[in-house]
């Protein structure tokens, strides 16, 4: 009986965030792997990313074959990644096979155009260099010079034998259409390679958004679906895997105080440290009060706390704090606060994401506070939102880190907006603000709706706010409707027959 000699499939880790995560461990080494997607979906960035990766990280050199943008304009262009080209030149890790068309030359088309000679140099650059990883950018630049569909077909099948023939991991970048129909120009590119990816930058309620897709991985196990990626300044490509959050983060039963000894009665003696919390309530209702006393709170341990805020500057939030007795200034000072201010269109939701991991990843606080989640709503699509919401709080999790997010409810008395419909479920302990109108008069309410592993207090609990911050009082009797944004007065009569009522389905 003979013995299976088949070798596995072994993957060469790309070194693109993220990219590693989607494709179970990274590009099938050897094999040639398409990269197809529409104009400014970041094709370019990503062949060389690909090779710049391999240098920074792996010290394997590579070798680009340009035939769109010359040489010079492609070491311009990716300067601003932080990617020195001419550098690594110098010292023989990357070399540029040059086949873009110059001025004076005229364009020829020819059915017998081959690709010998360019072959050859190709394989002379990745001889000279060592080159384990090689891109091709792009094959539609080689096509137009072919007229008939066998030519094209057999001329990617010679491409793609000849790469395998060197030894390296190839990718090939191609031209398609339209976002969601054919996958290449010519319709054949993606049967000839091994490896299918798309690279979308879809427009979406008037915003754009770019997602990564692995439609075929010859012999080898992927992550299925659309991933959403961003182009980071100085960083390139990140993409954002959500289909690999696992959920294997621990769970503490330390308590840590909210910042107001009256909610952390009412929560059953506080947040747990790794929980994740969210404040909801109409505008003025007391959210960023909240997130003071709880940034306060921890303050006053020597916890460090990290606050994002996207809809107040610093000195609007230096000026409330004051105003109830908290002093972020000297916070800062002392190195237990960080306040970061962005306004949230300055950069989409997955810019936001790769952002705020990045400042918790260096400040490394015990605390994170997000002021508010339903400013990033007018950035993002609904299933961007979801996706930003998903990542952050299982990032957070997963540092067993604190974590308070306010939302603003759509209407002065209640409601539920988006940004609860998707934070609601992956959430600890939600705290709900409302108003209360009563005999001519606006009150505020607060209730602990959920405290995931704990009792709490289900009461509907009248607050007011002064100088000292909030003051927690005795629960609402005789009103009902305050949830739902229509509260209503119910007279003590009528109260003891339901509550009479209540009682009597309760014993049986």
């Amino acid at each position: 009986m003979s013995k299976n000699t088949t070798a596995p499939i072994i993957k060469l880790k790309t070194g693109i965030p993220g990219f590693d995560d989607i494709t179970n461990g990274g590009l099938p080494q050897g094999r040639t792997t398409l990269i197809s997607g529409t104009a400014g979906s970041a094709k370019t960035v990503f062949a060389v990313q690909f090779l710049s990766a391999g240098i920074e990280k792996s010290g394997e050199p590579g070798v680009f074959v340009t035939f769109e943008e010359s040489p010079n304009d492609i070491r311009q262009n990716m300067v601003s990644f932080g990617w020195d080209i001419q550098k690594w030149e110098d010292e023989g890790l990357w070399a540029f096979v040059d086949a873009s068309p110059q001025l004076a030359e005229d364009t020829i088309f020819a059915g017998s155009y081959d690709l010998g000679a360019l072959l050859a140099r190709i394989e002379h650059a990745v001889h000279k260099t060592g080159a384990k990883r090689v891109a091709v950018d792009s094959l539609g630049a080689i096509f137009t010079q072919l007229t008939e569909y066998i030519s094209v077909r057999s001329e990617l099948f010679r491409i793609a034998s000849a790469l395998k023939k060197m030894g390296v991991t190839a990718v090939l970048t191609a031209e398609r259409v339209q976002e969601y129909g054919e996958i290449a120009r010519y319709g054949v590119e993606e049967f000839v390679a091994d490896n299918v990816i798309i690279l979308r930058n879809a427009l979406e309620d008037e915003k754009r958004r770019r997602t990564i897709e692995i439609l075929k991985f010859r012999g080898t196990a992927h992550q299925k679906g659309e991933f959403p990626f961003t182009i980071m300044p100085g960083s390139g490509i990140a993409i954002i895997p959500l289909s690999a959050i696992e959920l294997k983060q621990s769970s503490s039963d330390i308590r840590i105080t909210s910042g107001n000894a009256e909610l952390d009665k009412m929560c059953g003696g506080g947040f747990f440290r790794d929980s994740i919390i969210l404040v909801s309530g109409a505008t003025g209702t007391g959210k960023t009060l909240t997130v003071t006393e709880f940034i306060a709170g921890g303050a006053a341990i020597g916890e460090r706390c990290l606050l994002f805020a996207f809809e107040e500057s610093r000195e609007q939030l230096f000026r409330n704090a004051t105003g109830w007795g908290v002093d972020f200034r000297k916070m800062e000072e002392e190195g237990t606060l960080k306040l970061i201010c962005r306004y949230p269109e300055v950069a989409g939701p997955e810019d936001h994401l790769i952002n705020m991991k990045t400042e918790i990843e260096r400040f490394a606080p015990n605390r994170v506070a997000v002021d508010s989640l339903s400013a990033l709503e007018r950035v993002a699509t609904v299933r961007g939102f979801r996706e930003f919401v998903i990542g952050l709080t299982s990032f957070i999790k997963h540092k067993e880190t604190a974590g308070l997010f306010t939302s603003t409810t759509p209407s002065l008395m209640g409601g539920t907006s988006v940004t609860e419909a998707h934070i609601s479920t992956v959430t600890d302990s939600i705290i709900m603000l409302r108003y209360v109108e009563m005999y001519g008069e606006m009150r505020r309410g607060l209730t602990v709706l959920k405290m995931r592993g704990s009792m709490h207090d289900k009461e509907i609990r009248e607050f007011t706010i002064d100088g000292r911050g909030m003051h927690i009082g005795k629960a609402f009797k005789n009103i009902t409707g305050i949830l739902v944004g229509n509260p209503v007065s119910i007279p003590p009569n009528e109260m003891d027959r339901i509550s009479t009522l209540f009682q009597d389905q309760q014993g049986r």
